[in-house]
């Protein structure tokens, strides 16, 4: 299976890749794992899950295909179509189907798809080379019994003849803390000394500044004229796409006529194929631009399809 190679690359890049007529793959991130029983570390990772009732084309997986393997957008959805065409036979046939890397399908005594997500395959790469490893336990209880035993064995004694053996290092050590107490002092004194000088400059300094800043503020001789500009900025990474045109004048045009029929139409750049990409609209979650592509789909256009790109990068 082709297409599985596919699924499994746009899994790494996106939440949500939809298999047109069949279902969509999820994912969702889980943090890293402590298993106190078997003391296995798992890192974090990426969940699949799967739902059979994202059925509508987003156009994502059509459009990766059509990319990779250099065909048209037409003969992508006819492999998805004949993809999904042997998922359901094989199910219906009772045999489980296994897509490599990401699960295996059943179906069950109700006639309803069961899927069990594969755990060889991590989606999240911010844990890309990470796996699973056990730990040893450490007995710290063991560990304090054996110091407390090596203790009660090897007791330390002063002498007290040692103790008072050298009574010239006594003194050596009383003038040594004299020298440094004066040193000390001394240091402090400097150090107070320098602070209110620092002090004393940065007020000087600080009032120079706000006598400059009035100056600028109030004083201006020659003001400029205020400029108003009104920009649209383009916000959202998901975009319902209209139609791409060669020509920039038609894809004006293009614009122009969605404008007069209410729709917030932009250009949002030229394609890898030379082409001025014109949308519908654009929107930051995708639930919504899937809802909204699946009205425009049954009022305006049926071909019109959905594009994922960062227009900020």
């Amino acid at each position: 299976m082709q297409l599985a190679s596919y699924i499994n690359d746009l899994l790494f890049r996106y939440e949500c890749v939809i298999i047109p007529g069949f279902g969509a793959f999820l994912t969702q991130y889980h943090s890293a794992r402590i298993d106190t029983i078997t003391n296995t570390f798992t890192p974090p990772g990426k969940l699949v899950s799967f739902n059979r009732q994202l059925q509508t084309n987003d156009g994502l997986l059509a459009n990766y295909i059509a990319t990779i393997e250099k065909c048209s957008y037409e003969t992508s959805l006819q492999r998805i179509r004949n993809f999904t065409g042997k998922l359901s036979l094989q199910l219906s046939e009772g045999k489980t189907v296994t897509i490599k890397n990401i699960g295996d399908f059943v179906l069950n005594k109700e006639h309803t798809i069961q899927f069990t997500p594969s755990e060889s395959q991590n989606f999240n790469t911010a844990s890309f080379g990470l796996t699973s490893f056990v730990s040893i336990n450490i007995s710290r209880e063991t560990y304090q019994k054996t110091v407390a035993a090596l203790e009660e064995k090897a007791p330390i004694f002063i002498s007290p003849e040692k103790r008072y053996a050298r009574p010239y290092l006594k003194y050596a050590a009383i003038a040594l803390i004299a020298v440094s107490a004066i040193g000390f002092g001394g240091l402090k004194i400097y150090e107070s000394s320098v602070q209110k000088h620092n002090f004393a400059e940065k007020q000087k300094a600080n009032s120079l500044i706000d006598n400059q800043i009035q100056e600028a503020t109030f004083f201006i001789d020659y003001p400029l004229p205020s400029l108003n500009l009104t920009v649209t900025k383009q916000t959202g990474k998901y975009h319902i796409i209209a139609g791409a045109f060669r020509v920039k004048e038609n894809a004006e045009k293009k614009i122009s006529q969605l404008s007069k029929q209410g729709f917030t139409a932009n250009m949002i750049g030229v394609n890898k194929y030379g082409l001025h990409q014109v949308a519908y609209s654009s929107h930051k979650n995708r639930l919504e631009a899937l809802q909204t592509l699946r009205k425009i789909k049954t009022s305006n256009n049926k071909d019109a399809w959905l594009l994922v790109l960062d227009l900020n990068k």
